[in-house]
């Protein structure tokens, strides 16, 4: 069965750093596509930052320059570094993936097509 289970999330201060990791038990798969999302209530889920079996890495124009995700496929986990967090960061934040394609699709942002997801993790940014 395959579980995500996401940790790392908390309260910072505006311009603080934070890092979320994603850990896949009984997920091993050679392609992929792996992703972090975030909801913030009230608003639509948005795809922050993808990743895929070769490394190739996409993300969302608002964390550009800020936001780095990575992998550690001996670990079988996912990170994503979150620098100068700001207030609208704020969010419950997930990790998905799927094992279709061995990169991530055009419509990877839209979560769909994600077969699994971890239960979330909530970052707080205050001003």
């Amino acid at each position: 069965q395959v579980q995500l289970v996401e940790s790392g999330g908390g309260s910072v201060q505006s311009g603080g750093s934070l890092r979320l990791s994603c850990a896949a038990s009984g997920y091993n798969p050679t392609r992929y596509c792996m992703a972090w999302f975030r909801q913030a209530p009230g608003k639509e889920r948005e795809g922050v930052a993808g990743i895929d079996s070769g490394a190739y890495a996409s993300y969302a124009d608002s964390v550009k320059g800020r936001f780095t995700i990575s992998q550690d496929n001996a670990k079988n986990t996912l990170y994503l570094q979150m620098n100068s967090l700001k207030p609208e960061d704020t969010a419950m934040y997930y990790c998905a993936a799927d094992d279709f394609y061995d990169y991530c699709p055009g419509s990877w942002s839209s979560g769909r097509g994600f077969s699994y997801w971890g239960q979330g993790t909530q970052v707080t940014v205050s001003s």
